[in-house]
């Protein structure tokens, strides 16, 4: 109970620093060009296509904790390295994603745009790792055999930051890609 409390109250922190992160983007938006700039840079359609690899990674961690639950240790396995797989694929499109602007020359010092989009999206894509670490670190342990029983409240606390980490996105995504092609925020 106390580590679900803990991730709680980092969680709770968090999402205040995400609020900060998306109140600066979108009065930033306020800047004349700046939604110029972004409909130019972004590509919402394909950038969706990785958003829908990390709300998968939400399902299969789903499933995960369901397996942990009913003491199917060799489920559990499966649906934590699908979870990483989807996780990681979705760091690397968004890799792809900057390497494409790094090319057209817009990186952090560029613009207001290129600050915003890149402090917001660039702590986005660390927490991301972050949880791939950490549920990395869990499936190792589950292959040496330190969670073939249930009993243990690890798996749903993991969760509460891995969730909230795809609430984020979910945020992100609809500010950053998608409100501006059909409103003036």
């Amino acid at each position: 109970m106390e580590n679900k409390l803990l991730i709680q109250l980092v969680v709770a922190t968090e999402a205040m620093f995400f609020a900060a992160l998306l109140i600066a983007f979108v009065s930033f938006s306020l800047v004349p060009g700046f939604r110029e700039q972004q409909l130019a840079a972004l590509d919402w359609r394909t950038t969706g296509l990785v958003t829908g690899l990390l709300f998968a990674s939400s399902f299969t961690y789903m499933r995960a904790e369901a397996s942990y639950r009913r003491g199917a240790p060799g489920r559990l396995r499966l649906w934590l390295l699908v979870t990483i797989a989807l996780g990681a694929l979705f760091l690397l499109g968004q890799a792809r994603e900057f390497e494409g602007l790094f090319q057209r020359h817009l990186d952090l010092s560029s613009n207001t745009f290129g600050t915003s989009f890149f402090t917001l999206t660039g702590f986005h894509g660390l927490h991301v790792l972050v949880g791939l670490l950490v549920l990395g670190i869990l499936t190792g342990l589950s292959f040496a055999g330190d969670y073939d029983r249930p009993g243990s409240t690890i798996f749903s606390t993991v969760g509460v930051y891995w969730h909230f980490v795809d609430i984020v996105w979910a945020v992100v995504f609809l500010v950053v890609y998608v409100l501006p092609h059909f409103t003036r925020l």
